[in-house]
């Protein structure tokens, strides 16, 4: 709710919501560095479950303030599997018109591996087209103008490449689903596969698998602005492309904008500093 009627914010992004309710990994789960340079997390997708982020009740309760404007919501999607997503966006589709209306876009989040033994989804190009090709057929009609059903711009969510040609090949396979699926995607998820030890006691500070955890935070703003800069090269100029990764000041939003953002979002610093007033 701070962050809905916050002067600071343009638009209110929900946790990853799965099937069912989680608590996420066991703690410690989060590390953040003295200098402030980055954090690390393992959480494990903890939330609410996405009955929770898509009741109306919930949603006006965050979004609504006397005295503000209504902002855009944004429901965010990370399913365990294919048939999770499936049935996620099936229940958007089976709200009533009148709630439906009240979320703005659903962001399916990427970028986490959903599958044990596979890589992350995002990286996996076999498994990438192979939702996004299901999604399509069975969402799609619903993107269609002559729909009689209004849905929520969609998006993706990906995980950062550092491997140019295989952005590329990412940005082509979204391509395919210009003007019948996908609106935008947001660009990038947090560093994997990172490991910060504490030498006072000589172990990782993260305790969840195996102490690797996703590295955030200031020091990746500059990889953050390569992937908006190469995606925006590369998709379709309808695509729109919301930029997120080590933006504490203005003037990291000004990187991301002219690296090629439509739009911003803020993680680790309203993590550690809430919403701004």
């Amino acid at each position: 709710k701070r962050v809905a009627s916050s002067a600071g914010t343009g638009a209110v992004l929900s946790k990853s919501a799965t099937v069912a309710r989680q608590n996420g990994n066991p703690l410690p789960r989060v590390h953040h560095e003295d200098n402030d340079m980055a954090s690390y997390n393992s959480e494990g997708l903890p939330n609410s479950g996405i009955d929770y982020y898509m009741e109306e009740g919930n949603i006006d309760e965050i979004m609504t303030e006397e005295g503000t404007s209504p902002k855009p919501y944004i429901l965010s999607l990370s399913g365990k599997t294919l048939d999770d997503n499936v049935a996620m966006i099936q229940k958007v589709v089976d709200l009533s018109a009148t709630v439906r209306a009240k979320i703005a876009a659903i962001e399916l989040n990427l970028a986490c591996p959903n599958i044990v033994g596979k890589p992350t989804l995002a990286y996996d190009m076999d498994q990438l087209q192979d939702v996004l090709k299901k999604v399509s057929q069975k969402f799609g009609k619903y993107y269609k103008s002559s729909s009689t059903v209004k849905m929520p711009v969609f998006g993706v969510k990906l995980p950062p490449y550092l491997d140019m040609i295989q952005l590329e090949t990412v940005a082509n396979i979204i391509n395919k689903y210009e003007g019948s699926l996908i609106s935008y995607i947001t660009t990038m998820n947090t560093m994997g596969n990172a490991m910060p030890i504490d030498v006072s006691v000589e172990q990782p500070f993260i305790l969840a698998n195996s102490g690797l955890a996703g590295m955030s935070g200031k020091c990746v703003n500059a990889t953050a602005c390569a992937n908006v800069w190469k995606f925006r090269k590369c998709l379709a100029p309808s695509i729109d492309i919301v930029g997120v990764g080590g933006v504490e000041t203005g003037d990291d939003v000004i990187r991301l904008v002219l690296a090629g953002a439509k739009a911003v979002q803020i993680g680790t610093c309203h993590w550690k500093e809430g919403a701004w007033k």
